[in-house]
């Protein structure tokens, strides 16, 4: 590959990561305004038109009002006010089709002009893979709200919300990757191997905050315990673990799942003090010093976000800047791991002590 092909190539994937970020926030609009029912029907060619006349906005509005969503919540329901949560569905619908266009037609053209490298190729079918995945997943959701209960499946929100996030992470690195060479060491010798660990634990931990940040909003756990840093008047509300089998609290019981979202919040913050405290009073280059600031700034905000969000009973505009302050933390992880794990100068010259 020439310098100008990965240049080209590396635009690509951040534009990618760019427009998945902005479907992340179209999403939660979408699903904090109770729009993602909207659209009853999944019709991926002529679904890009939109009703044009007041009889088709009728016709669409018809069949919306056959489904439980409408029967059971919005019944009654002006046709102003259904254009207004159809325009949120659309919108988001629409966006995952233009990311489609541009991860599908610049890779035939890289394919046609043989642009990628062998690895290239086989991350950039991994990219298309997971979007033709994620597409379907989006409908497999959302038919998971058009039966007798009017709520999508937190499983299914869960997944779609991952695959966005494994979608938006892949591109950061792949795009990373094109800017220079990575220098690999032996595992355990390089400098700041620890440090990489401690980094893929946080990644693990902050995978796992999203999961059950999904299962808080499908469940509508943010709701219910709008206090801090108790729930209430308990560390811990006493009706966590009612369900049987005690495996269903974890993910189906509202005050579980919130009780789980805030221990993994609060762990989170723990191990960035760690990971920060310990490149600062090391011998780590600027670089890396700067990474850790800013890790601990965005989980700072994120955590505080997170809590100003709940307090205010989670109104629309908070929720969704949590939301993708929550991928905007992922992105810097990745950042900071990649500056890790690729032996940049400065990491060559000094070994991180203390770790």
């Amino acid at each position: 590959m020439t310098p100008t092909d990965r240049k080209h190539i590396r635009i690509w994937y951040w534009s990618g990561a760019v427009l998945v970020f902005i479907i992340l926030v179209i999403g939660g609009i979408t699903r904090l305004t109770q729009s993602g029912l909207s659209m009853v029907e999944w019709n991926p060619v002529m679904g890009v038109i939109p009703p044009l006349t007041e009889t088709d906005w009728m016709e669409t509005f018809d069949k919306y009002r056959e489904f439980p969503e409408y029967q059971h919540h919005n019944r009654g329901m002006s046709l102003a006010e259904f254009k207004l949560i159809f325009f949120w569905e659309y919108l988001h619908r629409m966006a995952g089709r233009l990311i489609g266009l541009v991860f599908i037609i610049p890779f035939g053209w890289f394919v046609i002009r043989k642009k990628f490298s062998p690895q290239q190729l086989r991350r950039a079918l991994l990219l298309l893979g997971l979007g033709l995945v994620q597409g379907i997943m989006g409908w497999y959701m959302v038919m998971s709200g058009l039966v007798d209960v009017p709520y999508v499946s937190p499983y299914r929100l869960a997944a779609h919300l991952l695959i966005a996030f494994a979608i938006f992470g892949c591109c950061v690195w792949f795009a990373l990757d094109l800017k220079r060479y990575r220098y690999q060491y032996p595992a355990g010798n390089g400098p700041g191997f620890n440090l990489r660990w401690w980094l893929i634990g946080l990644m693990v931990v902050l995978v796992l905050q999203v999961a059950w940040g999904a299962f808080t909003a499908g469940l509508n756990a943010g709701h219910v315990y709008n206090t801090f840093p108790k729930m209430n008047q308990f560390w811990v509300p006493p009706e966590a673990w009612m369900l049987e089998p005690f495996i269903q609290n974890l993910f189906e019981n509202p005050a579980a799942v919130q009780w789980i979202h805030r221990v993994l919040g609060t762990l989170l913050i723990v191990m960035v003090i760690y990971i920060w405290a310990k490149t600062m009073f090391s011998n780590a280059d600027k670089s890396a010093k700067w990474w850790s600031v800013a890790l601990l700034g965005m989980v700072l905000v994120q955590y505080l976000t997170g809590v100003i969000t709940l307090l205010q009973h989670v109104p629309v505009s908070l929720a969704v800047i949590h939301q993708a302050l929550a991928m905007i933390l992922f992105g810097v992880v990745i950042g900071f791991y990649y500056y890790a794990s690729s032996q940049l100068p400065g990491w060559r010259q000094k070994k991180i002590t203390h770790f």
